[in-house]
């Protein structure tokens, strides 16, 4: 196995504690907590990844954890990112479906912070929003269950599904059912939510 720096902090090697990677959801019990606007004028949910910005480390244990990996590109200022965190993350069901399925990965679409991307490639989130086609925002890119052979895909080939755009909290959460159920293997979002309806 690969020893990443994630997993030196998991084994305690490193300055942050194993607690600082805790992926346990929330208990019934515990109340929700507000998200926070942070630096870079983002509204930040305490259980998203903590990342060292290093996509298939990130896959990799989202893998391991039983989890799929997303992406969730955002801008200082945007209502429907806003909207994102206040509406549908507050729900509980919600929340609850994502964090026991799902790592989310927030990046600034303008931002300068340096990612490695799957191919090694490192370059700022902004570049990596090019390269990946995320032009607005919110946009949630859906990844593999694993990390195998993304390196050798063009980037918007290496998504498996993708959420341009806001939705209302019902479709949102179906959405995320949708990649977690794999559906996308045998059809589009817009049939399976006829479908479900």
């Amino acid at each position: 196995m690969h020893l990443t720096r994630r997993h030196s902090l998991k084994l305690g090697g490193g300055l942050i504690g194993s607690s600082a990677l805790s992926t346990t959801p929330l208990s019934a019990t515990e109340v929700l907590d507000e998200p926070v606007l942070n630096e870079d004028g983002l509204y930040e949910q305490s259980w998203f990844l903590d990342s060292f910005l290093e996509l298939n480390d990130d896959l990799t244990a989202a893998q391991e954890n039983g989890k799929r990996f997303v992406i969730f590109w955002e801008l200082k200022g945007c209502p429907y990112c806003k909207e994102t965190h206040f509406v549908n993350f507050a729900r509980p069901d919600i929340r609850a479906f994502i964090r026991s399925n799902f790592e989310i990965l927030q990046l600034n679409i303008i931002g300068s912070r340096m990612v490695t991307d799957f191919d090694g490639e490192e370059l700022s989130e902004k570049a990596l929003a090019a390269k990946y086609a995320a032009r607005f925002t919110p946009t949630l890119q859906f990844f593999p269950p694993s990390a195998e052979g993304l390196a050798d895909l063009a980037p918007v080939k290496r998504e498996i599904a993708r959420l341009p755009g806001y939705l209302k909290p019902d479709h949102f959460l179906a959405m995320f059912k949708y990649v977690q159920a794999e559906a996308y293997t045998t059809t589009s979002f817009r049939k399976y939510l006829s479908a479900a309806s």
